[in-house]
C-alpha cells in the first residue's frame, strides 16, 4: 500500500529546510485540491430551458420539438448555439469541426412533419447509444409556400428546445456547410 505523505527523514538538511519554511511564515495546506476560483455564473435562461426540459420529460409527451411557428433563416446563415456554461475551448473545436462525427441524420426529401419524428427518433437513439457529435443535414431549400428554408428554421428551433444538445453549429463546406449543423450531445448522466 502506497502512503501519501514520505515518512519524515531525520536528516539534517530537511530539519534545517522544514525550519527555514516555518520562520518564514509557511503553513502546511489543510487542503490538498485546487480552488477553481470563482463559481460559475448560472444563466437564468438556461435554469428555466433545463427545468423546462426536466418538466417536459416527465409530463409523458411524446413529442420534445415544437410545431409552432419558428424564426426564419437565411439558406446562407451560418448557425451557432451554445449553452452559457460550455467551455469555450469545446466550442471552438466543434466550430472548427474537430470534434468527430459519429453518426448523420439526411432530412432532404422529407416533409416537415417527416423530418420532426425523424430528427428526434435520431436524437433519441444518439443519446442512447452516448455518442458525443452527430451532423444533421438539413439543406437549404426553401419551403414550398414559405419566403425561408422551412427545415433549416426548424432545425434550428427544434435543437434550442433539445434537453441534451450542448451546442450546434454550421459545418465545414466538406460536410455541408451551411445546409448541415454538427450538434454537440450531453451524454446520459455525464456533467458537461
Amino acid at each position: 500500500m502506497s502512503q501519501r505523505h514520505p515518512p519524515d527523514d531525520d536528516d539534517d538538511d530537511t530539519n534545517a529546510f522544514r525550519q527555514a519554511l516555518r520562520e518564514a511564515g509557511v503553513r502546511r495546506l489543510a487542503v490538498n485540491r485546487a480552488d477553481p476560483g470563482r463559481p460559475r455564473r448560472r444563466d437564468p435562461a438556461t435554469a428555466e430551458r433545463r427545468a423546462a426540459a426536466v418538466a417536459a420529460e416527465t409530463s409523458g409527451s411524446t413529442s420534445r420539438t415544437s410545431d409552432g411557428r419558428v424564426a426564419p433563416v437565411r439558406p446562407s446563415e451560418f448557425l451557432d448555439f451554445a449553452l452559457p456554461d460550455l467551455p469555450y475551448r469545446t466550442r471552438s473545436q466543434l466550430k472548427r469541426g474537430q470534434i468527430v462525427w459519429e453518426a448523420g441524420l439526411d432530412l432532404h426529401g422529407y416533409s416537415l412533419d417527416e423530418a420532426r419524428l425523424e430528427f428526434e427518433s435520431f436524437l433519441k437513439e444518439a443519446v442512447g447509444n452516448r455518442m458525443r457529435c452527430v451532423l444533421v443535414v438539413h439543406g437549404k431549400a426553401w419551403g414550398s409556400s414559405a419566403d425561408y428554408p422551412v427545415l433549416k428554421s426548424h432545425v434550428n428551433a427544434w435543437l434550442r428546445e433539445w434537453p441534451t444538445v450542448l451546442a450546434f453549429c454550421s459545418a465545414r463546406e466538406i460536410d455541408g456547410g451551411t445546409g448541415a449543423v454538427y450538434v454537440l450531445l450531453r451524454r446520459r448522466g455525464q456533467p458537461l
